[in-house]
């Protein structure tokens, strides 16, 4: 009986396992129209007409579509730089503000200044490796933020030295779906026998 039940416990986890991308997909597609509709409802509870509604939707578009086109062609965008002025002088808010953009920025952004990097830490112990995301570096010193599965979102900053980090080619999406997958996913399968080896 014990068995059985053991059996069925290890199906029912393989379902969970198989339905959770479902899910998270229904969940952002649920997300994104339930933002949309309090948009339009909002937008038409102004002056109740369709046509007001529509307008002020494919307006509201078209501004963040030339925001868009703005800080990809200028590096910078007036509006933003307008509401970052307004937001740096607001205590509490300006500093989650300036954190979420340098986060939101870490992924979206690749400069020379800035490099998206993937390294191998040894957390929390010698012997067990983990891959890490570079947020930052001072000296030899490596700030790493290391992400805990399934959620990447999710996990730990440390500071280690240089010495003590292993370079990954893997990209930040390519680590990304790693963490996802429960390591299900492992675009660079070669690198795990090279921290074997160290």
């Amino acid at each position: 009986m014990l068995k059985i039940v053991k059996q069925l416990f290890k199906y029912f986890l393989l379902g969970v396992l198989a339905i959770i991308p479902i899910l998270i997909t229904i969940q952002i597609v649920l997300f994104t129209k339930g933002l949309l509709t309090d948009v339009i409802v909002s937008l038409y509870g102004y002056s109740a007409s369709y046509s007001f509604t529509t307008t002020l939707l494919l307006l509201s578009i078209a501004l963040i579509t030339y925001i868009g086109y703005s800080i990809a062609r200028y590096r910078q965008s007036i509006i933003i730089s307008a509401f970052d002025a307004v937001i740096g002088r607001i205590p509490l808010l300006n500093t989650i503000y300036r954190v979420s953009k340098k986060v939101i920025s870490m992924f979206t952004t690749e400069s020379e200044v800035q490099k998206r990097e993937v390294v191998y830490v040894e957390y929390p112990k010698d012997g067990v490796w983990v891959p890490a995301y570079v947020t930052n570096q001072v000296g030899d010193m490596y700030v790493l933020f290391v992400p805990t599965s399934p959620n990447p979102t999710s996990g730990f900053t440390v500071i280690v030295p240089e010495s003590k980090i292993v370079k990954s080619r893997m990209s930040v999406e390519d680590a990304a779906s790693f963490i996802i997958s429960i390591g299900a996913d492992y675009p660079r399968p070669e690198e795990a026998r090279q921290l074997k080896k160290d």
